[in-house]
């Protein structure tokens, strides 16, 4: 698998519901989560690596030998959340970018769990962070989306670099045309939607 940077369109694209689970999504599962980890990160959504399923991964710890802090979310939905609290954030899909975000200290989230069963958490502090974070991924919504104007303007330089490389990626034929990027999510959704 390969992680999407900014500003390729499945980042944008809202994830659709699972409705079948099954081999094939335990082997994308294992594969998300190797994926994470090679690229150092915490959390992973389908979308961040071309998926249109509303699936996300999850080590706060970011160590791939804590697999009991591992935790597999499908098709999730934040239930509640309260307080609020700002921090630094990064991405995989946003390469070298760091901003501070706002987001709720704690939450209660319902998902899938990869045996099929209801699963619900109350989650505060980092791992309430990456829950809200990834969820916003599977809403086509990236952490720099959550900024102040300010802080966008922080980082305008970097975004317009991201934007110049994937344009030169697609124009290369590196990246497949939006039309092509497109058709394969309505191909995917139909084996698990």
């Amino acid at each position: 698998m390969k992680i999407l940077s900014y500003p390729h369109p499945v980042l944008k694209y809202k994830c659709k519901p699972i409705q079948k689970i099954d081999q094939g999504l335990r082997d994308i599962v294992v594969e998300m989560f190797q994926t994470m980890y090679d690229t150092s990160g915490v959390g992973l959504a389908a979308n961040q690596v071309g998926l249109p399923y509303c699936l996300f991964v999850m080590n706060a710890t970011g160590d791939r030998e804590k697999k009991e802090e591992e935790y597999v979310f499908i098709n999730p939905v934040i239930l509640k959340k309260s307080g609020k609290a700002k921090d630094n954030e990064g991405c995989l899909s946003f390469p070298g970018l760091h901003a501070d975000v706002i987001r709720a200290e704690s939450i209660v989230v319902e998902s899938i769990a990869l045996n099929g069963e209801v699963q619900h958490f109350q989650w505060e502090g980092r791992p309430a962070r990456i829950v809200q974070h990834e969820t916003d991924h599977l809403n086509g919504v990236g952490f720099i989306d959550r900024l102040s104007v300010t802080a966008k303007l922080e980082i305008k330089n970097e975004l317009e670099d991201l934007k110049t490389v994937f344009a030169g990626d697609q124009q290369r034929g590196f990246i497949p045309s939006d039309s092509e990027i497109f058709r394969k999510l309505k191909e995917l959704e139909q084996l698990r939607c």
